[in-house]
């Protein structure tokens, strides 16, 4: 029986290198795109305690109720420090709307937002 050349070629193998799960260390992995942000006008947080003790002064001289004030100081806290002081002031904002601060405390309220904010 005569085989043809590509009878033969077909049962030649070729070694394979075995598969795994592993990713290829020799390769660099990407560099990340950098996203920058606008810098934003955040509390800073090295300055909390003056910030609430002062705070503390504004809320207790207003005619807030003392459990909706810590709550309000609270979230004020926490939207200045992590979003920025804008959002904080935009909260409050809607403290005067609603008639539990008036004009001169929110003005003080902000007032201390600025003092004790800084850019990041």
């Amino acid at each position: 029986m005569v085989e043809n050349k590509e009878s033969t070629a077909k049962k030649a193998t070729v070694p394979h290198k075995p598969t795994s799960d592993k990713p290829n260390n020799s390769r660099k992995p990407k560099p990340k795109p950098k996203v920058t942000n606008k810098r934003q006008a955040m509390l800073n947080t090295q300055k909390l305690a003056p910030f609430k003790y002062d705070m503390n002064e504004v809320l207790s001289a207003s005619a807030m109720d003392p459990a909706k004030a810590s709550a309000f100081l609270a979230s004020v806290i926490a939207k200045a420090s992590r979003l920025s002081t804008r959002e904080a002031k935009e909260y409050a904002k809607t403290f005067l709307e609603s008639g539990d601060l008036t004009k001169e405390e929110f003005d003080k309220v902000t007032r201390l937002m600025d003092k004790y904010s800084k850019y990041r």
